[in-house]
This record gives structure tokens, sequence and C-alpha cells, in this order.
């Protein structure tokens, strides 16, 4: 049995919508059903419901063989996992975004509100740029309007939510969308499992590309 960590959420609906399709469906998840631990009839797989932000700590732990994680939660955590394949779908970007209008003032540190602190640190110190963070959990927009900061970093999908707070993006960091991660130690001792499940989701997956 392999044990799939997936995140609660939409992602996670669309997730479990793919597996489906290449023939891993379950019964409970289609229900509504609370447990956080859902088996199929066959045995075959185990859908652990978790967190977005834990799905990867699930996995590099071994309580999870496998799972599905956005890029951005696998750079900020540095999870000491196999990452498998990019799904194409979840898909945004992390940004630095400003007031519009801003300027810069190269002189002094910039002052970057985040809930990516370590993404942020990489991608300032490839530029030799000085920085303090300051680490934020939500309404990260907020930041720079009250004088909190001068920038933020955090993902950006369509840009609605900054136009409607006078922001814009000024620096793009890097694309983010879904990836297939799998436990080190499940990738030698599942192999042929995780191999299958692999090779049936890329099929899924060029078949909608495929699609007109």
């Amino acid at each position: 049995m392999l044990n799939v960590a997936l995140p609660k959420g939409r992602l996670g609906d669309k997730v479990y919508r793919l597996f489906k399709a290449a023939g891993y469906d379950c019964a409970a998840m289609e229900q509504d059903d609370r447990r956080l631990v859902l088996t199929d009839e066959k045995g075959e797989m185990s859908y652990l419901l978790v967190k977005p932000s834990d799905v990867a700590i699930y996995v590099e732990h071994g309580a999870a063989d496998v799972g599905v994680v956005g890029k951005d939660v696998l750079l900020e955590g540095g999870s000491d996992v196999y990452e498998l394949l990019d799904l194409g779908f979840g898909k945004c970007r992390m940004a630095e975004a400003a007031p519009v209008g801003f300027r810069e003032d190269r002189q002094r540190p910039l002052r970057v509100a985040t809930k990516y602190p370590a993404i942020a640190r990489r991608f300032y110190a490839a530029q030799s740029r000085e920085i303090e963070i300051i680490k934020l959990n939500g309404s990260i927009e907020l930041a720079p309007l009250l004088g909190l900061s001068d920038v933020i970093v955090d993902i950006v999908e369509t840009g609605t939510t900054l136009r409607q707070n006078n922001l814009e993006v000024t620096r793009e960091i890097l694309p983010i969308s879904a990836r297939f991660i799998a436990n080190k130690a499940a990738m030698k001792f599942k192999e042929p499992a995780i191999s299958q499940l692999l090779s049936r989701i890329r099929t899924q997956l060029s078949q909608k590309e495929e699609r007109p």
C-alpha cells in the first residue's frame, strides 16, 4: 500500500481527481467523511489529508511515501525528498511587489515583509542586496501600506489583490507549481508501486495536453 499525503483544499481535490483518473479512486474521498486517513477498497492507496505546508514534512519523515506540494513549500522548507514530477497545475509565481511608484533606496537595507524568509534571503543574497526580513503570516499586502516594509515577497496568481491595494510586481523571483514528491527510503522499498503511479499520472497529464 502507498501512503499519499494530499494537501487539504482545492489543490488536494484537483490532485485526487488526477489520481482517480489514473485508476486510484477511493470512495471515502468522495463522501462527506471527516476522517483524515482514507483507504481505497482495493488496499492499494491510503490518502492522508494534511495542511499544505505540512505535506513535505510527512513525506520526508516517512509518514507518507509520496505527496503533492507546491514548489514554494519545498524551497522554503528545504525538505530532503525526491522531487519526481512537475504536475503543471496550481501555477503561480513568487514575486517582489511594492507600492506603485516606489523607488528603492540602495543606501540602506531593503525592508522585506514575507511569509517566505528563506526564499527571500536566497533571492536577495544572489543580488548582493542587504535586507531586513519582517516575517508575517497573513495580510502581507498591508505591510508596505502602513510603512512596516518597503516591499513584500509573496505568491502572486492574478495580481488582483495587489492592484486593489495599489501595489505592483517589481521583480519576478520564480515560477511555482504543484510537484509530486517521494520519500527517499520509500523509493527503495516501494519503487515498483511508486513508478507505476508516476507512469499513470504522466499518462493522464499527457492526455490532457493532447485534448483540444
